[in-house]
């Protein structure tokens, strides 16, 4: 093989990789963005429309969550049967199910089996996500790579925002249900792209996970404060994302138009927030940035509560900054300190404990809404936890200088066919790509 041929091998394998991380981008808006956050914008029109309490609609965010924690589990149990390619696809398929319910549902119970099929879906969908779109591009890029998958999330956000904010604008209430119907549409064209286009190669599958995962948790360095920090976030974002459009139209009287437009600028600086936040972690390393963004989250939540309209434009952008950071720095640090073999259960574990605070979190927003009256308390509740996440944040190993795992290559692995459609394993770049290095060398 000639230099020449060489580095255009290099610049193809280049080109897929970042197709796939654009297409995982998407994937990511369709099963977090549209299968469980479009319900928070959307949660004022389904409370008027279907006559519901602030609790009972907050229930049916949380069974969101409850199927978010079963896909946890459903997750930990297939890591040792299938691979991580093979349960992302089925997550995709039922996520886009639930939005097929929800867009046909004449009443909450229909609602809630969307809602819960969207939620199940979103957890295996997501818990694959970040490995396989890390492992599409070169070793040093891997935490770039699942911060576009933040990015990804953020841009549904918006488009969710700015959707909703049309559909009841021009259709009033009841039409929420076009919502769905929409982004069904879209995630129906996503889905085909991802089940045709994605492939990932894994040699093993996962052993000694325990149950649950968590015998594949407790081999990761720092697991406990980690389990903390993701816990911590679990309560305290929903607090703040499920409740902003309904408090700043109950509790300081904006419009719907105005609630969506600062839900929709959440979503948009989401687009940003994780990429920026992974740059500042490999400066500094993940400890002190996670310490930051939860100080952040509590200053930023504590200000937006009075409710002026500049201002509180202004801090949406943070907490969508703040919102994308959080979880981003904490998946990239499970994908850089675990192996291939471990990835999954361990990343299911920690998500199972996290999908344990979200299945509480929005329910006991709206008890807390409904007692007081107000979202006042409840704001000033995810203020307080992001407090406890900074403490638990800071209890990480300290690292001099923050790295991202290369993963090696196998000895015996050959390079593989180039083919369009797929998009390997890194480890097969870098054999397919030291291996060319080696014969131009050798032809010297």
């Amino acid at each position: 093989m000639t230099a020449l041929g060489s580095d255009a091998t290099s610049h193809r394998r280049r080109l897929m990789g970042a197709a796939a991380v654009i297409l995982m981008a998407l994937l990511a808006a369709i099963a977090q963005s549209f299968g469980r956050f479009t319900y928070g914008v959307l949660l004022p029109a389904v409370r008027d429309d279907l006559g519901l309490s602030n609790t009972v609609a907050g229930s049916l965010a949380t069974v969101n969550m409850a199927a978010y924690l079963l896909g946890t589990l459903v997750v930990a149990a297939a890591s040792s049967r299938y691979r991580l390619l093979s349960v992302m696809r089925v997550g995709l398929v039922l996520a886009i199910i639930g939005q097929a319910l929800a867009t046909i549902a004449p009443g909450a119970a229909v609602l809630g089996i969307g809602l819960f099929t969207q939620g199940l879906g979103g957890a295996l969908t997501w818990i694959r996500a970040p490995v396989v779109t890390a492992d599409a591009i070169a070793p040093e890029r891997r935490g770039l790579a699942v911060g576009f998958l933040g990015a990804g999330m953020g841009f549904g956000v918006v488009f969710a925002g700015q959707l909703a904010s049309f559909v009841r604008s021009t259709m009033g209430d009841a039409s929420w249900r076009n919502v769905y119907f929409v982004q069904l549409i879209i995630g129906a064209i996503v889905a085909a792209g991802v089940l045709l286009f994605i492939g990932h190669r894994q040699e093993r599958l996962a052993s000694r996970t325990g149950l649950g995962g968590f015998s594949a948790l407790r081999r990761m360095p720092g697991w406990v404060p980690l389990v903390g920090a993701f816990v911590t976030f679990g309560l305290l974002y929903l607090m703040v994302i499920a409740f902003l459009t309904t408090r700043l139209e109950d509790d300081s009287g904006w419009t719907s138009s105005q609630a969506a437009l600062a839900f929709t600028l959440v979503g948009l600086a989401m687009i940003f927030g994780g990429p920026l936040f992974i740059a500042i972690s490999e400066r500094i390393g993940p400890r002190p940035t996670l310490a930051m963004s939860f100080a952040g989250w509590a200053v930023v939540t504590t200000l937006i509560l009075p409710g002026w309209f500049v201002p509180t434009i202004v801090l949406s952008v943070a907490i969508g900054v703040l919102f994308a950071a959080m979880p981003t720095v904490l998946t990239v640090y499970v994908v850089n300190n675990t192996t291939t073999d471990d990835y999954g259960p361990a990343f299911s574990a920690t998500t199972f404990c996290f999908g344990v605070a979200q299945m509480i979190s929005p329910q006991l927003g709206g008890f807390i809404a409904d007692a007081a009256g107000s979202f006042t308390p409840v704001f000033l509740l995810s203020a307080a936890l992001g407090v406890v996440g900074m403490f638990a944040s800071l209890g990480l190993p300290r690292r001099a200088r923050p790295s991202f795992a290369a993963v090696p290559a196998p000895v015996s692995a050959a390079a593989p066919a180039l083919d369009w459609r797929f998009v390997n394993m890194t480890f097969d770049v870098i054999a397919a790509d030291a291996a060319a290095e080696a014969m131009v060398q050798g032809s010297q």
